[in-house]
Parts: C-alpha cells; structure tokens; sequence
C-alpha cells in the first residue's frame, strides 16, 4: 500500500491581512508551510508527500524547504501549479500523482501546520477502513440555516453536526475519478473533497479529528498560534458595556422580549419586533466592542429592518466580539415595566438569549422591576430595559 499526502498551498490567504500569502509567513522562525510538511514528511507511514503551490510562489516555496533535513524532503515529488480555486488545485496534483498510483491520498491545507502524529494515523486507518473519511469535531454552538434575507429556516440538531477538518483521506483512484467527473459537468463547486465524493456517489465517514488542528485564517489565529508556540498564554482585557432601551406601547396582543412571544394587551410601536431586552443586550455588546449602537449597524431608516427579528442584532454583536478574539462571558437584564409580568417568561427568555448569544444559561441573567407607578413606565406607557454586558477580548485587539 503506498500512501500519499498532498498538500494544498496555492491560496493567498486574503482574510489573514496584507503581507505573504499565509503558508509562507513565518511562526517562531519557521514558515506555516515548512510546519506542515514536517509533520507529513516525518511520517513513517507517508510514502511521499506533494505540494501544490501558485506559480509565483517558487521562491518562497523553495525557501520554506530550507530548513527542512535532507532525508525527509527525498519524500518531496515535484511541486505542481494550483489552479484559480482550491478544487481545481486538488485535482492538478492528483493528475501530478497518477503516474505514481498510490492506494491512498491525503488532501490537507497547507494552513493547519498542527496536525499530529495521531490525526494522520487516524486518517490513513479511516481511508484504509471505509475508502473515504474526513476529520470532524462535535458542534458545540447552536448551529442556524437562515434564508436570503437573514430569516432562519431550521435549526438542524448539532448532535448530529462535526465541524470538518483536513486531513482527508481517500482511495486514490476514486478521488481522481471524481474530481475529474466534476470538472466535466463544470460549474460545481465544493469546498472540501469530502463534498466532491458525496456528490459523486461515494459514502464519506467521519473520523475524529482534533481541536489542536486549527486553520489559521485571519490575523488573530496568527497571534494566537504563535503564543501556543512559544508557550505564552494568551492575555484578556475584560471590558463592561451597558445598553438601555424604551419602546411606547401601542395597538397589539403581544410583545416580544428576550427572544419569546409574550401575550400582552399592548404592542409596541417599533420598527423592528421591539423587543427592548435584545436591544439593550445588543448595545452593551456594542459597548463593550466601542463599536458604535445598534442604530450604527442596523439603521431604522433601512427598509431591510421593518419588522426584523432583534435576535439577528444580538447575533451580529456577539459575531462581533468572536471576530475579535474574544468571548462572552455574562449579560444582565434588567426589565422596567409595571406589565407584562417577566415571572412566567423568565426561564424561556433565559435559554432564548444563551441560545442567540452562544453561551451557557449560567451566564444570562433577568430582572425585573417596576418604577412605582412613576415617570411614562409607571402610567403604563411603554417599557424599557437595561443591560450589562462582560467580554473578553485578547489584548492586541483591545485597544
């Protein structure tokens, strides 16, 4: 059995910022690519190793082999040229391997340089095993299918759901195959080979992968792998924002707060839902972020926004903060109003808000208060609420 990995590295890498293209930048001294080709290389399973790479990349590539012993790159084949997208790049360096006809190939992005030992140990028994099989890890976020214009269309049940990773591994000749087929009923496109087979007919398994095997992407993964690295924690800035908002009641049978449909014998006048929970929660994320309010982002005068469900708000502020780095750590809410009663409601609107933001229900809480019978909440009027928001954020990204 002769076993192959070919490694895609013909990519620019536009998210991870201005500079080198990822695969070439450098990490405690060694470049992402010359990271990754070691792990395959030194491998006593791998046979040979290819590399695909953008034309005008041969000097860095040849660079990124600098460093790398004599013995392990006689494993190295010749580098072939990527094409304008990552499918079409699989497929050259198939065809730069058919001459070989190796039983079983692993595809791997040159961007995850922390594959180990044991994932490509794993991944050679699962192609072995089944023929085709991809790395996954358990989904630990709720996961959302949202329509074109933002609405969600299911909530898909993540026991169900792995977050796929690379290496893939494959019978050789299937994957060929396929990926030629692919080419010949053009305008398909697939964004890993795992896809490719399942259109293509073959049953893909799922092995276990590994939450050490990041891709770095953007100018924070970066960062952070060189901090694992050099064995450096990373350092967090908590920031505290808060949020306050009011609605007037209006015509209507219900309200909508924290996410849940609350009978009422009022509406609000609102251009959204007018849900004042996810609104303050949405402005204290934004404060904490210094980004602006929710008015910034979603603007009352854009059409797009009449009606609009205020947990697509609190969803984009959280996104926000995980862009950054950062994490979530607690949102409090404190409801002022002399009805609807929060009691009944409390639990639901709990597990609404965890849910939007991505958090344990530990770290939502609710309140509620009335004002006395004082000022326009008092008179029954309209209602309002304020919120307090934790985050934290990596120190570079802080300021």
């Amino acid at each position: 059995m002769t076993i192959v990995a070919l490694i895609v590295a013909a990519g620019r890498g536009l998210r991870a910022g201005d500079g080198l293209p990822k695969q070439y930048r450098p990490l405690a001294g060694r470049t992402v690519l010359e990271r990754t080709l070691t792990a395959f290389l030194s491998h006593p399973k791998i046979d040979r190793v290819a590399v695909v790479i953008d034309g005008r990349d041969e000097q860095l590539y040849d660079d990124s082999l600098g460093q790398i012993p004599g013995d392990l790159k006689a494993k190295l084949i010749q580098a072939a040229e990527g094409g304008e997208a990552r499918q079409q790049s699989v497929l050259n360096g198939l065809e730069a391997l058919s001459s070989l006809k190796p039983t079983i190939v692993l595809v791997h992005d040159a961007a995850r340089p922390f594959v180990d030992q044991a994932l490509i140990d794993r991944a050679i028994e699962a192609a072995d095993r089944t023929g085709a099989a991809v790395p996954g890890l358990a989904v630990t976020d709720t996961i959302k299918l949202v329509g074109k214009s933002g609405e969600v269309v299911a909530t898909p049940d993540r026991a169900n759901l792995r977050a796929v990773q690379t290496p893939q591994a494959f019978q050789f000749a299937p994957l060929l195959d396929s990926h030629r087929k692919a080419l010949a009923a053009e305008s398909l496109t697939f964004t890993d080979d795992g896809g490719l087979m399942e259109w293509a007919g073959f049953p893909v398994h799922v092995f276990e992968g590994d939450p050490t095997n990041v891709k770095l992407t953007h100018s924070n993964d970066f960062a952070e792998a060189e901090r694992r690295l050099k064995g450096t924690p990373m350092t967090y800035l908590t920031k505290l924002g808060t949020g306050f908002d009011v609605h007037v009641f209006g015509d209507g049978d219900h309200v909508w707060l924290g996410g849940i449909k609350v009978p009422h014998s009022r509406g609000v006048v609102a251009h959204s839902d007018g849900d004042v929970i996810l609104h303050a929660l949405t402005d204290a994320i934004l404060g904490a972020l210094a980004d602006g309010d929710i008015g910034v982002h979603f603007p009352p005068s854009d059409p797009q926004w009449k009606g609009a469900s205020s947990d697509r708000f609190l969803a984009d502020a959280v996104a926000r903060v995980r862009g950054r780095g950062g994490i979530v750590d607690h949102l409090d809410v404190t409801l002022l109003c002399e009805a609807p009663r929060l009691g009944p409601h409390r639990e639901a609107m709990r597990r609404r808000i965890a849910e939007i933001a991505g958090i344990g229900i530990g770290g939502v809480s609710l309140k509620a208060t009335t004002t006395e019978k004082l000022g326009f909440t008092g008179r029954g009027e309209g209602i309002a609420a304020q919120a307090a928001a934790t985050i934290r954020l990596p120190e570079e990204s802080a300021s």
